[in-house]
């Protein structure tokens, strides 16, 4: 299975993220069959709530439309590798698998500054894949952030 096409779903969420003046992530989670069940882009800003994550609201969404908390059989795909929360929240509610495009070297928790979703002692560990569509996911948050930069 090849995630490039909902990880393309995942940039279009950044990008309206970053239009609302957002940091630019996107999440996707698709069921077990591949269909999107939910996408979302961060929205800390906007609503003042600090775990408006992209990866959370997708999740949560997915949860309602599915009427239970257990995701399993699900794949959570996000533009950037998520945080110790995202992660968590990933693993509480048993995805299959997590994909990422950009690596997240200062605050990334599936495997760069820290691995939650592989730590042996949690009853659940989902799958990672890296690095789809990783350049693209990178620019658009260096694109961001550079134009925020003090000159």
């Amino acid at each position: 299975m090849t995630f490039e096409p909902a990880m393309r779903l995942a940039l279009a969420e950044a990008g309206r993220a970053a239009g609302r003046g957002e940091v630019p992530v996107g999440a996707v989670v698709l069921g077990a069959s591949g269909e999107v069940l939910a996408a979302a882009g961060n929205d800390r800003e906007a609503s003042a709530d600090p775990t408006a994550h992209a990866e959370v609201l997708a999740l949560r969404q997915a949860a309602r439309d599915l009427g239970g908390w257990r995701l399993s059989g699900c794949t959570l795909v996000v533009t950037l590798e998520p945080c110790t929360m995202c992660a968590g929240a990933a693993v509480l509610a048993r995805v299959d698998r997590i994909v990422y495009g950009a690596v997240d070297e200062k605050g990334g928790a599936v495997g760069s500054l820290w691995d939650v979703v592989r730590d042996r002692r949690l009853n659940h560990r989902p799958e990672v894949i890296m690095g789809v569509l990783a350049g693209e996911c990178s620019a658009v948050l260096k694109e961001f952030f550079g134009t925020r930069r003090i000159r």
